[in-house]
């Protein structure tokens, strides 16, 4: 029986420390946003090709603002189709959230578009008949259209765990926005320098403009006179 006892505790569960291992794609997703924006606040919709996020592509979705608080899927990954237990094309993002949680989730996609920022959702799905306790997250990243307004979204979705036989509704955890800002370093002029106190120590007082002219030149530093005399011999 000690033994047994010994082995336990001596038993430790490795996704203690890789609790993130399964959320890979929103890395990739989010990698790829960043590369696009570069210097700027952001990269447009019609910069976003599929393939920079070829392995991520069934957890992706693309969202539009059709409404204050609205955002419908305009592109969804298969992943997404299957958590809904339907085509998810064409739904609103809220879709996938409880009633409960769907005046939150309008609010933050406000802020998404209206800071504008970036959001990470942590969701959670209990555990009832049919369907095992979930795990997921969420990514929200603003785009702009082509005429320049942001309005549209780059999101990837993440669910841990096994799916079950029924749709999926999830409760949120906890959330966190991020505004953006351009990724160019900003530019501060130089406050004007001070005249600096005599030094002190070893340190020696510098010349302003170093030695003058004749003395680099060798020459003597006499004043010279003003004119020159002509003296002239009848001889």
């Amino acid at each position: 029986m000690d033994n047994l006892i010994k082995i336990q505790q001596n038993v430790v569960t490795m996704t203690d420390f890789h609790p993130h291992t399964g959320y890979a794609p929103l890395s990739v997703v989010e990698a790829y946003w960043e590369a696009l924006r570069g210097g700027r606040e952001m990269p447009k919709r019609a910069e976003i090709d599929p393939r920079g996020i070829e392995s991520a592509l069934e957890y992706a979705f693309i969202l539009e603002r059709v409404a204050p608080g609205v955002a419908r899927m305009r592109i969804a990954g298969s992943h997404l189709h299957t958590l809904m237990g339907m085509e998810a094309r064409g739904m609103p993002v809220t879709s996938f959230f409880e009633h409960e949680c769907r005046l939150r989730v309008a609010g933050l996609l406000e802020e998404v578009f209206q800071t504008p920022g970036s959001a990470d959702i942590n969701m959670y799905s209990a555990a009832i008949l049919g369907q095992p306790a979930l795990e997921a997250r969420m990514i929200l990243l603003p785009l702009k259209s082509d005429l320049g307004d942001v309005s549209r979204i780059l999101g990837c979705l993440v669910s841990i765990g096994e799916l079950g036989t029924v749709s999926r509704r999830f409760d949120i955890h906890s959330s966190r926005l991020r505004p953006l800002g351009t990724a160019k370093t900003a530019h501060v002029q130089a406050p004007p320098k001070l005249r600096s106190p005599a030094p002190e120590g070893f340190a020696e007082r510098k010349s302003d403009f170093g030695p003058a002219p004749e003395v680099l030149r060798g020459t003597p530093t006499t004043k010279r006179p003003a004119y020159l005399r002509l003296v002239r011999s009848e001889e």
